[in-house]
């Protein structure tokens, strides 16, 4: 019999928590699988293992097949793009039989776990202030920001879905990074709306800078709103219908029948605002701070100068008024380099646009459409 070997692609942090709480996970996921199957992990920036040591790993175990997934919610840029050239490049040079999965997605068992972590901050609200109707609450869901309208686009679902499954009086949605309205003026928004309270809910995996950035603006909007109770709810984790998820994205890969990936994607097919950017060159700029350690400079706000209790994303927005163009992961550091490569393959995730290309720069992505709107980055400059 074939050996099998599961792969868990994580996008990696410069927080320790995030990378122990995704450790942990993937520790607690063979539980869910074939007791044959091996398991291992890696991730894509910063963090250790990368992705290419847990490969290793599993073909030195003499696993013949690995079935990889990315450790994601949603489909972006990072599972459409990078984590596939990882895969492809590597399986390539190994000859080793290795397919790729869909992200955990809109799902109702990840529904289901949202809405416990969601059900325990009411009841910790209600313990506190008292009952209240959820239908005379407000619920907030953030979710991590891309620049992708799919991805961004599955949070307004899950909101809608979780809203509309717990009957909450209203719903906002927001979002961390990228995209907008970020956190601050989401929030500020909903001031307005007259709810006494607020349940803020990060539709993210594991904790990390990121969490700390939403909880600190709900702190900053909460202390010049005392009248409004604004409830933090805990994130999904390793809750056990997301563990469920995770191991049926592994086990469908080998079904009759394998789900397609990527289902409403900019790479394939024309998205409003997005038009350009079909058939676009699928590479990883990755390499660039790969293994670099979740503890790396500029992995907490004590090394920025910046920020005070929580990262803003202030020095995304310094970066760019310097003329770089800064991926929002706190990598204070100039990856300037000169290389050349060409690649030839086809990806096996259902993109099928094959390409070869060769230069001496940084890898370039398309510039995100909205990057200056009022609500969006920009508006970090206001705290």
């Amino acid at each position: 019999m074939t050996k099998t070997g599961v792969m868990i692609c994580g996008h990696g942090s410069r927080s320790q928590d995030a990378v122990d709480e995704f450790a942990v996970l993937a520790e607690k996921l063979p539980a869910y699988l074939p007791e044959d199957w091996i398991t291992d992990y890696g991730y894509l920036e910063f963090a250790n293992p990368v992705i290419r040591d847990g490969l290793d790993r599993l073909r030195e175990a003499g696993c013949e097949r690995i079935l990889a997934v990315p450790g994601m919610l949603f489909a972006a840029m990072h599972a459409k793009n990078d984590i596939p050239t990882v895969l492809n490049t590597y399986g390539a040079k190994h000859d080793i039989n290795l397919s790729y999965g869909r992200e955990l997605g809109v799902d109702p068992k990840m529904l289901a776990a949202a809405g416990d972590r969601i059900q325990q901050a009411v009841d910790a609200a209600n313990a506190e202030y008292g009952e209240l109707p959820v239908a005379e609450t407000c619920l907030v869901v953030i979710g991590r920001g891309a620049s992708d309208p799919d991805a961004n686009g599955n949070v307004s679902k899950v909101a809608r879905m979780l809203w509309e499954g717990m009957g909450f009086g209203w719903c906002e949605v927001g979002y961390s990074g990228v995209t907008f309205p970020l956190v601050e003026p989401c929030l500020t928004h909903v001031t307005r709306l007259g709810y006494k309270r607020v349940i803020v809910f990060p539709y993210f995996l594991f904790a990390g800078i990121l969490i700390d950035r939403i909880y600190g603006f709900t702190d900053q909007v909460a202390a010049a709103h005392p009248d409004i109770q604004f409830v933090k709810a805990g994130y999904l984790n390793d809750h056990p219908k997301v563990l469920e998820t995770f191991a049926e994205r592994i086990t469908e890969q080998v079904g009759e029948v394998v789900p397609p990936t990527c289902g409403t994607c900019k790479y394939r097919t024309q998205v409003l605002g997005f038009e350009s950017e079909v058939g676009a060159v699928q590479e990883s700029h990755h390499h660039h701070v790969e293994g670099q350690g979740a503890s790396a400079p500029g992995s907490n706000v004590a090394d920025c100068s910046l920020c005070d209790t929580f990262c803003t994303g202030m020095c995304r927005l310094e970066m760019q008024d310097k003329g770089h163009d800064h991926h929002d992961h706190h990598d204070h550091h100039d990856h300037g380099h000169d290389h050349a490569h060409s690649h030839d393959h086809a990806h096996d995730h259902g993109h099928s646009h094959a390409h070869s290309h060769s230069h001496d720069h940084d890898h370039v992505h398309a510039e995100y459409p909205h990057a200056k709107h009022p609500h969006g980055p920009e508006s970090a400059r206001k705290a």
